[in-house]
């Protein structure tokens, strides 16, 4: 047995058990050149990831690696976020979200009355963020060397105004995603600020990306719903759960599969994140009539009627229209 694969073995035995809060550690253990010799599927073999990394996003759905972005980075980022709630730049495609309880107390161009900037691929500023070279390293574990960012969101998530609106239900991302195969799609999410328990950090079912796609809906929730903000119909509410806890610049990976959420902002702050969903460009459209995917593809194809006067788009070509590519060739998708 080669050295790569003892240590493997040696690290999957440590991880029956994950913590309930997990805390990004260091990526400074050396890396490992022997090639595995386990079956990964979820994971492609190079020089990037040890191989306990990989056993664990393998087991998990996720990895967690610590001050990735930079400050300098954060503040450009948070910066160009400004600008666009003081309406003083205007990015084609760019979608301005409120918080249901939020825009209907105030309306003012400020970011107190914005909870998420979606599709900003038009926007060169916050569009860095998706071609970072230190980010695309990690991606291409997970994708391959034709990288396609396909969707892009910077999350201001705020103070809770008292109906719990803040919340985002547990969800798995390939339910908005008319791409396959899943697991050549991953998402790099970086904290912004300190992010916590007590303002909504991320919450994840450690494994559910081992499952299959579920069922989404709107929550019945008293307070409201944010929109598009589905949730998993059903699942089992006893998982482990694990709240990721994330300094400012750290970023976590996931598979689109992986059930996760956020809960609500109980601090007077606002909660930034940056993401950016990336697919191998190697990925294919399906067709999602007759499953579980119908439903969003309705929402999607009402929002760009109401919104651009386009009849008759097909959910794929929303797709394809946001999608650009950061690195190798754009073979497919």
């Amino acid at each position: 047995m080669s050295r790569a694969a003892k240590r493997l073995k040696m690290v999957l035995n440590h991880l029956d058990h994950p913590s309930t809060t997990l805390i990004a550690s260091s990526t400074s253990a050396p890396s490992v050149s022997s090639h595995c010799t386990l079956p990964l599927r979820y994971t492609l073999d190079n020089s990037i990831l040890t191989p306990g990394q990989r056993i664990f996003y393998e087991e998990n759905g996720f990895l967690l690696i610590k001050n990735l972005v930079s400050a300098e980075d954060i503040e450009k980022f948070r910066t160009e976020f400004e600008r666009i709630c003081r309406r003083e730049v205007h990015i084609p495609g760019l979608i301005i979200m409120r918080d249901v309880v939020i825009a209907k107390s105030e309306f003012v161009p400020d970011q107190k009355a914005v909870s998420k900037l979606q599709d900003f691929q038009e926007d060169p500023e916050l569009f860095c963020y998706c071609s970072l070279p230190q980010i695309l390293k990690y991606v291409e574990c997970f994708t391959g060397p034709n990288i396609m960012a396909m969707h892009t969101m910077l999350i201001n998530k705020p103070p809770d105004a008292g109906k719990k609106t803040s919340r985002h239900p547990m969800h798995q991302d390939l339910h908005y995603f008319p791409f396959r195969p899943a697991d050549r799609i991953v998402c790099a999410w970086t904290a912004m600020e300190h992010i916590h328990q007590r303002n909504g950090c991320l919450v994840v079912l450690p494994g559910t990306h081992r499952g299959t796609l579920k069922e989404h809906d709107y929550p019945e929730w008293e307070g409201g719903v944010n929109k598009m903000y589905h949730g998993v119909r059903d699942y089992n509410p006893d998982l482990p759960r694990v709240h990721l806890e994330m300094e400012k610049g750290d970023t976590v990976f996931f598979h689109p599969l992986l059930i996760h959420g956020s809960g609500m902002n109980q601090t007077q702050g606002f909660r930034k994140a940056i993401s950016c969903h990336y697919a191998s460009a190697d990925c294919y459209y399906i067709d999602v009539k007759g499953t579980t995917q119908e439903k969003i593809e309705k929402e999607v194809q009402e929002i760009a009627a109401r919104k651009y006067s386009l009849d008759n788009i097909k959910f794929q070509d929303t797709w394809a229209l946001r999608g650009r590519l950061v690195q190798g060739e754009r073979t497919s998708i």
